[in-house]
């Protein structure tokens, strides 16, 4: 395989645009996609004739405009580039007017009240900023989605909007401050994600994982991931085909995935692809997810997106790894050999201070979902209290600052030396890893450890831009304002340091010390869904978005209402699904395991064999009563849902999932789990947590 032949070779890339499009043509898009322009109709006319001759080229049959409405996935509708001829010959047709917008039904798609449901039609506009591909002999589009009175209905347009936010802001800063070169701020992402692969004819097995992703039963087996012998462990060999195939189909569609290793968990693991914009890395991160599911079905895999998937291991995250930068290649977070003395990092992490700690609460939104509700807190994935790890040198630097209004010194690296003279000595980095810290800062950027594996990164990447954006446009007021620019930036970071130090933490996120000192300091704790989400409803945060034109206010309050109402859902096919498997599964093995003991016992009783009786009396009632408590649980948990569900208010119906059909849940999941450890396994009515993590060999 030659990797630069393949690479990007399914995408309408900048390489294939410069081939296929005239000269003057593809200088003007360059220059609509490289300032922001309003987009020429009669520019897209010749795009599209070239694109579809590209496209026909590569096989496609159709073409469809690709979004991400709020369902949490993409959605596309195919139209064949087909026509005839009045003498009935066939022509292949794609005008400027199909490419630059398309037409679909939104009464379907989850609109937060914005529109009734017989108010039907919505528009998709193309992004021109993020390429077309070639995908199973369809044309793919990527575009906005929004409804016929210009709501966003999607997560890509406030997106993009979050992005110009950050442009617009970014490059007052930097003008202020004497910067004539940079034409463009722009944030990048680079996204790690984690999943899990289980046997398929094992997954077809699980109702609970077919129909919600993750399993609501299950024991834990005699061994998990203690022994730490999967992380980073030689990949299997089922395994490593399937991310060979995986890298292959990637790379075509110009996703770079660059690492791939095991994960802590039996049977998890990681990619993560090379930075791009945020914009183009959230289109790259759905296709990414949607590529892994379908080349995983080609292995006789299931691929597990859920953060949550095995109750009594690691669930899985999405790392996004965020910077902002200029279009000439500077990067604003980039510390540089001595930055006690580089003005321009020490505002911008400022900014991001200021940013992270005004703004914690939407910013744990952004990592909200019922999935992450399971995963967040424990010894795997940050707790819930936001705070940004610093590291030993730029703690020491902004120590400095506070006391002085200034840093004279930094730090520096120390050579590594291993004690071998024949391994190299080498300049360790500026700062360590806090894998415990929910926001850290890695070198050149921030992580942002918080976000769930199945969720889009849309969400946490527009409301990431717009706080910064926020700050940003407060520090360009002040800086344009001041007489002495230079002198007043240096003001703004003291000034900052002063008043957001409390959301620096560089210990152990995990301990209970940090929980009651992150209260002592004022930090928030928002441990779950609910809680997190009324964040979006507070005033200020609306106030921001509309303030840097990322949400309407309109826009905010709908968004609320779905994202409450897609958790409900998911709840609510959580308790039904685990509902059905007890009474129509669980229970009925289990009542005949019960059938089998007694027989033997009687037997026995009969027979006068007497030494096992009181064994076998004992075994009897104690699945007896376990079977009878998870039969009193099921009923209960079937009350509990049929009266929440009758429940209108969104917020007081998502109240009471969390705190009533939640928690029967729980019980009755302890009732079962107790029982598969005591059933005889030949009549246990699914695949165990040991046949799901160790069964690929």
């Amino acid at each position: 395989m030659e990797l630069g032949r393949i690479f990007g070779s399914k995408v309408f890339s900048d390489s294939v645009m410069r081939e296929k499009l005239p000269t003057a043509t593809y200088k003007a898009l360059k220059k609509i996609i490289d300032n922001n322009l309003d987009l020429d109709p009669n520019l897209a006319e010749i795009v599209a004739s070239a694109m579809k001759e590209w496209a026909l080229d590569m096989g496609a049959t159709h073409y469809c405009h690709w979004f991400q409405p709020m369902t949490g996935t993409t959605a596309e509708k195919h139209e064949s580039f087909l026509s005839t001829e009045k003498n009935g010959n066939i022509i292949m047709e794609f005008s400027g007017k199909a490419l630059i917008r398309g037409e679909s039904d939104a009464s379907s798609f989850p609109t937060g009240g914005i529109r009734a449901t017989f108010e039907a039609r919505g528009y998709t506009a193309w992004d021109c900023t993020s390429p077309a591909f070639v995908k199973d002999k369809t044309l793919y589009i990527p575009t906005a989605f929004c409804s016929y009175s210009g709501e966003a209905l999607d997560k890509k347009t406030p997106l993009l909007r979050s992005m110009d936010a950050i442009n617009r802001q970014g490059l007052r800063v930097l003008r202020a401050l004497g910067n004539t070169t940079a034409k463009k701020v722009i944030s990048y992402v680079g996204a790690e994600q984690e999943y899990f692969l289980v046997d398929r004819d094992l997954f077809m097995k699980r109702k609970d994982l077919i129909y919600t992703g993750r399993t609501l039963f299950g024991s834990r087996p005699p061994k998990g991931q203690e022994m730490g012998d999967q992380y980073y462990a030689s990949i299997k060999t089922r395994v490593l085909s399937f991310m060979q195939d995986l890298d292959e189909e990637l790379w075509k569609l110009g996703i770079p995935g660059k690492t791939r290793h095991n994960e802590a968990a039996p049977g998890q693991h990681e990619i993560a692809p090379i930075f791009n914009t945020s914009n183009v890395a959230t289109d790259q991160n759905q296709l990414m997810m949607e590529t892994m599911k379908r080349v995983a079905e080609r292995h006789g895999f299931a691929c597990l997106l859920h953060e949550k998937p095995f109750a009594t291991v690691n669930g899985s995250g999405k790392h996004i790894n965020w910077n902002i930068g200029t279009d000439d290649g500077y990067n604003l977070l980039k510390p540089g050999p001595q930055p006690h003395h580089n003005n321009i990092f020490l505002l911008m992490l400022a900014v991001v201070m200021r940013a992270v700690d005004v703004y914690s609460g939407v910013i744990r939104s952004s990592a909200a979902n019922s999935g992450n509700d399971c995963r967040l807190g424990a010894h795997e994935a940050p707790p819930a209290i936001i705070s940004i790890f610093l590291g030993d040198q730029l703690t020491d630097i902004i120590e400095q600052i506070e006391k002085t209004g200034e840093a004279t010194n930094s730090k520096g690296s120390d050579q590594m030396e291993m004690g071998a003279v024949t391994l190299p000595k080498f300049k360790k980095d500026y700062t360590d890893r806090n894998r415990t810290s929910p926001f850290a800062f890695t070198g050149n950027k921030f992580e942002f450890r918080m976000v769930g594996s199945s969720a889009s990164i849309a969400g946490p990447n527009f409301v990431l831009n717009a706080a910064v954006a926020d700050i940003l446009e407060e520090v360009a007021d002040r800086l344009e304002a001041a007489e002495d620019k230079e002198g007043e930036a240096k003001r703004i970071v003291v000034e900052f340091i002063k008043k957001h130090k409390r959301i620096i933490f560089n210990g152990d996120n995990y301990s209970e010390e940090w929980v009651k000192e992150a209260e002592r300091r004022g930090l928030s704790n928002l441990t779950n869904f609910m809680d997190a989400k009324k964040t979006l409803l507070l005033e200020e945060n609306i106030e921001m978005f509309s303030r840097q034109g990322v949400l309407s206010e309109k826009e905010s309050l709908s968004r609320y209402e779905i994202l409450v109402e897609n958790y409900n859902k998911s709840i609510k096919i959580e308790a039904l699904t685990a509902i059905e498997m007890v009474r129509r599964d669980i229970l009925p093995a289990v009542m005949r395991y019960i059938g089998v003991l007694s027989a033997d016992y009687n037997q026995m009783k009969s027979t006068g064999v007497h030494q096992a009786l009181d064994m076998q009396k004992e075994l009897l009632e104690e699945i007896s009563t376990l079977a009878a408590s998870a039969y009193n649980y099921v009923k209960k948990l079937e009350k509990v849902v049929a009266e929440t569900a009758e429940i209108k208010d969104v917020t007081m119906q998502g109240t009471s999932y969390r705190d009533q059909v939640i928690p029967v849940m729980e019980e009755l999941r302890r009732n079962i789990d107790r029982l598969e450890t005591i059933v005889d396994s030949k009549y246990w009515p699914m695949p165990t947590y040991g046949d799901l993590l160790f069964g690929i060999q």
